[in-house]
């Protein structure tokens, strides 16, 4: 139901705005003719969804991943039917994170650009520090000193500050009668000067393909646009190790069953094989150490044909399970394997423990699993099925320990603690017992509202909340 809204953009008399009375396609519309089998990984689609910027129901942009020509890009898409495609701070942080994944990954990059620029009553979380908007530039920069190709097609309004995403690619398309592209737009020229001066005048494609040559290509039409892109991406001499059909072996039973086996909550009653089986590869799976630390489960198997590590929650994270874990992803790293990690990790108790020999231990056992985590050179991808909590979802790769993708289940949880875990009951002697418990409840209320996976996606925490039925596929 999320997805539904976050599909129709700003609603549809904003589509129906933006399509008959612009005259312009819709973003998704847009994409489907930008890539190979029109279909892409979209990411972080519930970005933005409850923030307080007013009645915003998303980020006002797209990213995600796709192939064109062959080749395995980045995007980043303008939604102008959300205010105009306006940037807020979680759509900076948006474009940010598709940036990243394109260095890490050596991607082509692509940007469709219809926005007004930044949304200035918001300027101090969009623009001063080094994780704001600026950065996007400094990225493109850098991008292009790493040869990885970048290309745009201003298909709308490009104002301001964001005028600059285009004019930092290699190659750019207009789009006659649709494309702008300044710095400050008509109504601020008539303010300085006085001058009326028309929008396709001061900064239309027609200008930027014979005047200013801020466009490199001129189209007649958003598909003709579309075409020429795909084109431009043909003649990058951009592709990467060619990939071949790896035949495989479908799981012996039915990801659908995911559904069902979802775990509601972090007490890991489920045992994690049951998972992997309608994940890996014929239902195949090496264990490592199946024996110790039974806690963690380790080994290898294939996912679609690629061999992977296996590092998977089976209950509280003990002093063997994190020496097995430890040993299993220097494994990995060793032999150049991704590693899948499964969280369903088991809070620490908020009651006093007592500190033991063993309780000791453990911790030392779990740094040493973090820094094997933290060192290992190979990608790392997290599927949080379940509880995230604590330190434990650190040494299961939770999103501080940059893995290269972080997806969720809709049941996941992730918080410090697990508000189940607090006591009701006020101590014995209290005089203020009823106050105390009220201001408990609201904690719990709190904490309970906040683990949810979508207020996580919401806040770009992760990649995307994920159907557990398409775990494979994405």
């Amino acid at each position: 139901e999320l997805l539904e809204v976050v599909s129709k953009g700003g609603g549809e008399n904003a589509i129906l705005r933006h399509t008959q009375r612009n005259k312009k396609l819709f973003v998704r519309e847009r994409l489907k003719l930008l890539f190979d089998d029109e279909s892409f990984l979209e990411l972080s689609p519930l970005a933005g969804l409850d923030m307080p910027y007013g009645d915003v129901p998303a980020a006002g942009c797209l990213t995600g991943i796709g192939k064109i020509c062959g080749v395995w890009c980045v995007f980043t898409a303008s939604d102008a039917t959300v205010k105009g495609g306006t940037i807020y701070p979680i759509g900076v942080k948006k474009q940010l994170r598709a940036q990243e994944i394109a260095m890490q990954n050596r991607l082509l990059s692509v940007y469709l650009v219809d926005s007004g620029g930044a949304f200035l009553p918001l300027q101090s979380e969009l623009f001063p520090d080094k994780s704001h908007g600026g950065r996007v530039f400094y990225n493109e920069a850098i991008m292009s000193a790493m040869r990885i190709p970048q290309v745009a097609v201003v298909c709308g309004s490009c104002v301001a500050g964001g005028a600059y995403v285009p004019t930092m690619t290699e190659e750019v398309v207009m789009i006659d009668k649709i494309s702008t592209l300044f710095l400050a737009g008509p109504p601020l020229v008539k303010a300085a000067t006085g001058e009326y001066v028309s929008p396709e005048d001061l900064g239309g494609a027609k200008l930027h393909s014979k005047v200013s040559g801020c466009s490199d290509h001129f189209a007649s039409s958003e598909k003709e646009a579309y075409e020429c892109i795909r084109n431009v991406v043909s003649t990058l001499n951009y592709d990467p190790v060619p990939e071949e059909d790896i035949e495989h072996d479908s799981p012996l039973y039915s990801s659908d069953e995911l559904l069902g086996l979802a775990p509601q909550d972090y007490r890991c009653t489920l045992p994690v094989k049951l998972i992997l089986s309608r994940l890996m590869d014929g239902s195949r799976f090496q264990e490592f150490k199946a024996n110790y630390g039974t806690t963690l489960v380790t080994g290898f198997g294939h996912v679609e044909g690629h061999l992977v590590g296996i590092v998977a929650s089976n209950g509280e994270l003990s002093h063997d399970a994190s020496l097995k874990g430890s040993h299993f992803v220097q494994l990995c790293s060793q032999r150049s394997i991704p590693i899948l990690f499964f969280q369903n990790t088991a809070p620490h108790t908020a009651e006093p423990t007592s500190i033991s020999q063993a309780h000791s231990n453990r911790l030392k056992a779990q740094a040493s699993m973090m820094a094997a985590v933290a060192c290992a050179a190979v990608p790392k991808i997290t599927i949080v099925i379940g509880g995230c909590y604590g330190s434990e979802s650190y040494v299961m790769c939770g999103r501080s320990f940059s893995p290269n993708f972080l997806f969720l289940w809709p049941n996941a949880r992730v918080a410090l603690v697990d508000s189940r875990h607090f006591s009701t009951v006020p101590r014995a002697g209290d005089n203020d017992c009823t106050e105390d418990e009220s201001e408990l409840k609201r904690l719990k209320e709190k904490l309970e509202e906040e683990s949810s996976a979508f207020y996580s996606s919401a806040r770009l925490w992760d990649d995307g909340v994920i159907l557990p039925q398409n775990t494979r596929k994405v």
